[in-house]
């Protein structure tokens, strides 16, 4: 994703580290397979091998690894351009509209509460990851962290230069 908070991009960029570490982040499953098909949310349920909730499954597709449910409620806020037809909504789940719904979802003070773009630009990278972690898991506040949780602090830090050396300021 191009343009936007840099803050943001970092914070979305690090989510994906630890969701969905695949070549191919925008079309994989949770559990590691891939789709081809991304115009709309796969919704395959795969079945939950370990931890909590073991034997459930869980729709969880792309580079940031939400749910199917999760998705249209996003999409329906956030998506820019829903497809529509007759009397339901079709959201395009291609990987900009996977980047712009999060990025969208993540900037919004009023769904979560408190503006993270601002909590990040005062260090609070541990406060923003603990209140992201009921909806990403692995983000090390949460039930299923995993070998990159640990590493998120310096994940974050890396992916801000990037981003803020991208967008012409600096740290």
């Amino acid at each position: 994703m191009k343009g936007g908070d840099p803050y943001i991009r970092a914070l979305m960029r690090t989510i994906s580290a630890s969701e969905a570490s695949s070549n191919r982040p925008y079309s994989v499953l949770y559990g590691g397979q891939h789709v081809n098909n991304l115009n709309r949310h796969p919704e395959i349920c795969v079945t939950i091998v370990t931890g909590l909730n073991k034997g459930n499954c869980s729709t969880a597709a792309g580079r940031y690894q939400i749910i199917n449910v999760t998705w249209y409620n996003l999409a329906s806020r956030y998506h820019p351009s829903p497809g529509r037809f007759l009397f339901w909504a079709s959201y395009s789940f291609e990987p900009e509209y996977q980047d712009v719904v999060v990025y969208r979802w993540l900037s919004d003070s009023r769904f979560w509460g408190t503006d993270i773009s601002q909590q990040l630009r005062q260090g609070k990278l541990p406060d923003v990851l603990r209140r992201l972690s009921p909806t990403w898991t692995s983000l090390g506040y949460g039930i299923e962290t995993n070998s990159v949780s640990k590493s998120l602090p310096q994940i974050y830090q890396k992916m801000l230069i990037e981003e803020l050396k991208a967008s012409g300021k600096s740290v």
